[in-house]
């Protein structure tokens, strides 16, 4: 199929599919004209791709752990897929504990700023004079 048929199959631009091939994600055959040809295989492989990105994962990270899945029994390809998801996931729970800090900073600032506009409230509101 060409790459606009993939593209309608996978909800994927062509841009896109092109920039995963340029990655070494993707493969086609060229015919002679030039034009990229993809097998149906692909359109499954794209699907795995696309979960891959949703989760977080870096083109390198994928070209990584993609052979796994085409060679499941080649085990040093399985202990270098395990060996990157380890390192991403590693760095997401980095990430993760960055991003707690920062939002705990911030509760600080929110709270802080509540009392100081509850005080130019208080300050703005009119004296009462004894009559």
């Amino acid at each position: 199929m060409r790459i606009g048929e993939l593209s309608r199959r996978t909800g994927v631009s062509p841009r896109s599919l092109r920039y995963y091939e340029e990655q070494g994600l993707l493969a086609s055959s060229r015919s002679e004209a030039g034009q990229r040809h993809y097998s149906d295989a692909e359109v499954e492989r794209v699907a795995l791709i696309r979960r891959l990105f949703g989760a977080g994962l870096s083109s390198r990270v994928i070209t990584t752990v993609l052979p796994c899945v085409e060679t499941p029994g080649d085990q040093d390809v399985v202990e270098l897929a395990f060996a990157a998801m380890t390192r991403e996931r590693d760095r997401i729970d980095a990430d993760i504990a960055r991003l707690i800090e920062t939002r705990d900073a911030l509760d600080e600032l929110i709270t802080a700023n509540g009392r100081h506009r509850a005080e130019l409230a208080r300050a703005r509101e009119p004296v009462a004079r004894p009559a």
